[in-house]
């Protein structure tokens, strides 16, 4: 009786994860359909816990102002935080600014800086990463914890193992970031896990017009288009 139980409650699950495909599919479709018409933009990494008047907050707003100034839109992971941060520079000069929310128990909740049409929500973290990668042609990454970095992270892998094109991926904040890439390199890089020129798939700048330099700089000779 226990096992026939137990395989019943099993068949259930199953079934229950054959139909998620649709809405899998859906979440993409969505995604896809809401973002192919933004045009070029760069997206905003950073801590949902960061405030306004903290000195990263700020430094986030300066370089998603001088990003939109230069032509290109922002898009952020749509909460709080320095994610709010990008949306509001974005706002303050006039550019597209998209916000790409996800529900979370604590920490999420949309900023008033998204443009109204530009505001999608989604259940699935990795369709949502999805549409980072897709339609961003730049990752800035400013201070943050273990969701900032799995962007990085999957930003970096991508590019790495050639299932993206490259594109300038940004980090902000020497004081914050060198302790990270000194470990890179005295360990990965040490131990061969990763190659002498896989660092150079990263940049570490303090300020906003460093950031616009090498964004401009990367893509005065490329194409601005969806990255796969």
């Amino acid at each position: 009786m226990r096992r026939e139980q137990h395989s019943k409650e099993w068949n259930e699950i199953k079934t229950n994860d054959s139909w998620a495909i649709f809405k899998i599919m859906g979440e993409f479709v969505y995604g896809y359909e809401r973002l192919s018409v933004i045009g070029p933009c760069v997206s905003i990494f950073g801590s949902a816990r960061l405030r306004e008047g903290q000195p990263f907050y700020e430094l986030a707003v300066k370089i998603s102002k001088r990003i939109a100034e230069a032509g290109f839109g922002i898009i952020t992971g749509g909460g709080p935080g320095i994610m709010e941060a990008g949306n509001k520079g974005a706002h303050l000069a006039g550019g597209t600014s998209v916000g790409l929310n996800i529900d979370l128990p604590f920490e999420q909740h949309d900023n008033p800086y998204i443009d109204e049409d530009k505001s999608l929500d989604f259940d699935y973290f990795f369709v949502r990463k999805v549409m980072f990668v897709k339609y961003s042609q730049g990752f800035v990454v400013l201070p943050g914890g273990f969701g900032t970095m799995d962007e990085l992270f999957e930003a970096l892998t991508l590019i790495q193992t050639h299932k993206i094109h490259t594109f300038p991926v940004i980090l902000v904040g020497r004081e914050f970031w060198q302790g990270l890439l000194d470990w890179i390199k005295g360990s990965m890089l040490e131990m061969g896990n990763i190659s002498p020129r896989d660092l150079d798939l990263v940049h570490l700048v303090d300020t906003e017009e460093e950031v616009v330099e090498i964004i401009n700089a990367f893509y005065r000779e490329r194409n601005l288009s969806p990255n796969f």
